[in-house]
């Protein structure tokens, strides 16, 4: 099978490769512009397996896609590639708009060309899979979950585009036939996660001895997936996943902000211990504009549709992940001292 993945170098999208790579054997082709969040060292383990290669290339480039298409001969899409920081949106919409709208139209449009010129058993066996997030939901109360049918309500500049390209992905499935399906994650979490994201900033800024910032007073609650479980999940969901539907992935594993802290000042406590418990790192700082209040996914259609079932909890991923992180400097060490070293990232400008 001919898998060609977008955004293979991000951190979703990295897992996913090696899983399809190593476990699944398939013959893939990662697609990724390299932005600041694309690491090709996420990709090490396979970098010289016969059944990869790499691309470098912007999804909204056009011709580039439709070359793409036409050399590997794809018989899967799986559409990963994003901007996804839902801070660097507030005060960066534009890129957002760029590569989650418009490259998005410009893949559909690049898959519907090729796949319009394939026949018989390839044709019925191509599939392209449009990678989302909950977040286009909007906010939940204290109570329920976000279902597949839940009306979209995004909050960011992050989720309006994404929810954007959802829409995009299903009209082009209903108006032109295109074999799509959907998938919508929580929040992912686990190796090579880009350091400016809540788990591996707290984990870094913990090794270093920095505040630990949190939110407003950390009381948002976010459902949280080991990555890993994710990759399977997205491979099933494109080999089986019926056409024109949606697939919500969630671990079941629901945290507030200030517990996901917690729980890793203890497990640093006990990795790397110090003078003073990590939690005396713990910083409050204004809270990001327009923040959601809660988040949880109903996994049940995966579960019962596909067979799909996390085998991470949030305790043992997140042992993992700590552990993870303080044994593997020579990946995180670059990003941390020339990329991004934990900065607050966006903030509005009060006015005077």
């Amino acid at each position: 099978m001919r898998i060609l993945v977008t955004g293979g170098a991000g951190f979703i999208g990295s897992a996913l490769v090696r899983h399809l790579v190593r476990d699944v054997g398939a013959d893939v082709l990662n697609v990724d512009k390299l932005t600041y969040a694309g690491n090709e060292t996420s990709l090490k383990v396979i970098e010289n397996a016969p059944n990869y290669r790499f691309l470098k290339a912007d999804i909204c480039d056009g011709q580039a896609m439709n070359e793409a298409f036409a050399s590997f001969k794809p018989d899967r899409i799986m559409h990963l590639a994003a901007e996804s920081h839902v801070d660097r949106s507030i005060t960066g919409a534009a890129e957002f708009v760029q590569t989650n709208v418009m490259g998005t139209f410009m893949l559909l449009e690049a898959a519907r060309r090729y796949w319009g010129g394939l026949d018989g058993d390839e044709r019925d066996a191509f599939r392209f899979l449009h990678v989302s997030t909950d977040e286009v939901y909007g906010s939940l109360g204290d109570e329920g979950l976000f279902h597949e049918t839940t009306p979209y309500d995004p909050s960011s500049p992050y989720s309006a585009s994404k929810a954007a390209s959802d829409h995009l992905a299903i009209a082009w499935h209903r108006t032109y036939g295109l074999p799509v399906v959907v998938s919508n994650c929580s929040n992912n979490y686990g190796p090579y996660h880009f350091p400016e994201k809540l788990i591996p900033l707290i984990i870094l800024n913990a090794l270093d001895g920095k505040p630990l910032p949190v939110y407003g007073q950390g009381v948002n609650i976010r459902d949280w997936l080991y990555v890993e479980d994710h990759a399977r999940a997205l491979h099933l969901i494109a080999s089986k996943g019926r056409l024109g539907e949606k697939y919500n992935v969630g671990g079941r594993n629901e945290r507030r902000n200030i517990d996901v802290v917690k729980r890793i000042c203890a497990l640093m406590d006990k990795m790397r211990p110090k003078a003073e418990p990590h939690e005396a790192l713990i910083k409050y700082v204004t809270d990001r504009p327009g923040h959601d209040a809660r988040y949880a996914i109903d996994a049940t259609r995966l579960e019962t549709e596909l067979g799909w079932k996390a085998l991470e909890n949030f305790d043992t991923g997140i042992e993992k992940t700590v552990a993870w992180y303080l044994d593997n400097e020579w990946w995180w060490r670059p990003l941390r001292d020339g990329v991004y070293s934990g900065e607050r990232l966006g903030t509005l400008e009060k006015k005077a």
